[in-house]
């Protein structure tokens, strides 16, 4: 588990086209470009290896079945194939091997990445891909219905454990940095997720009453980001965003242009 394993299969999905991610994920979707540029030179090559490495896995795992490097190996590969269930499945089996909790760590960092992309993906529960465009018209069935929090706090929480049990990883210095500095730049994304997906919801068109309370806990979402990077410069602007949302109201259009809701201010 060498921290260039780490670093290539780690690297986060791209976001969707027209979903505008702020400085920190942008920096991943380049090193997810020069990747992706790779795997096309290798084509069919590129594929099979991955494939064959899996074979691999699986056949070392005959042998040591509660090996936890060779469940998070496995898992890392299948997640790059894009088998996130047997993927999740595999690195929940890594943790339970791990009984030193030597890897624990790391196998959180995982788990967390893999269901914060599948968030990102508008493929966690019944949540959609964010607009994160504050001012963009709304028509039925654009916007955000539903927004649960187990969506979020479960990713939150597996960031968490990684920089919890971050003292007692057994890998080099430079794996340990890794996660020491991404797993908090992953939590601030989350909770800025969050909030602008609360924010989404509060203008969809459908009136249903609690507008006021979901922008009040994406302001609280927004605050949890910057206190863990106060440069993230969409928290920034969101943070501004909803204290006027909050004092002065907002209005929701449809895709005409014309004023589909308002919600009244707090003054």
């Amino acid at each position: 588990m060498s921290s260039e394993d780490k670093e290539e299969n780690t690297v986060p999905e791209q976001p969707a086209a027209g979903e505008e991610a702020d400085s920190n994920l942008q920096e991943v979707e380049e090193d997810e470009a020069a990747l992706d540029k790779l795997e096309k030179e290798g084509g069919d090559l590129a594929e099979f290896d991955l494939e064959a490495q899996i074979e691999e896995f699986r056949a070392v795992l005959e042998e040591e079945p509660d090996n936890c490097v060779h469940h998070y190996n496995l898992a890392e590969a299948l997640e790059e194939l894009g088998d996130r269930a047997e993927a999740k499945a595999e690195y929940e089996r890594a943790l339970e091997c791990d009984t030193d909790q030597d890897f624990h760590a790391i196998i959180h960092y995982g788990i967390g990445n893999l269901i914060f992309h599948q968030l990102l993906s508008g493929i966690q529960s019944v949540v959609v891909k964010s607009s994160i465009g504050l001012h963009s018209a709304h028509k039925p069935g654009d916007s955000i219905v539903e927004v649960f929090e187990e969506d979020y706090t479960t990713p939150i929480n597996h960031f968490q454990k990684a920089i919890e049990f971050l003292p007692q990883l057994k890998a080099d210095d430079e794996l340990v940095d890794y996660i020491g500095k991404e797993a908090p730049v992953q939590l601030a994304n989350i909770y800025y997720k969050w909030a602008s997906d609360l924010i989404d919801k509060s203008r969809q068109i459908a009136k249903y009453g609690a507008e006021i309370q979901d922008v009040q806990k994406a302001l609280k979402l927004t605050k949890k980001t910057l206190e863990i990077d106060p440069n993230h410069s969409q928290a920034n602007l969101m943070s501004k965003y909803t204290k006027k949302m909050l004092a002065e109201g907002w209005k929701s259009f449809d895709e005409y242009g014309f004023e589909a809701k308002h919600i009244e201010g707090l003054g």
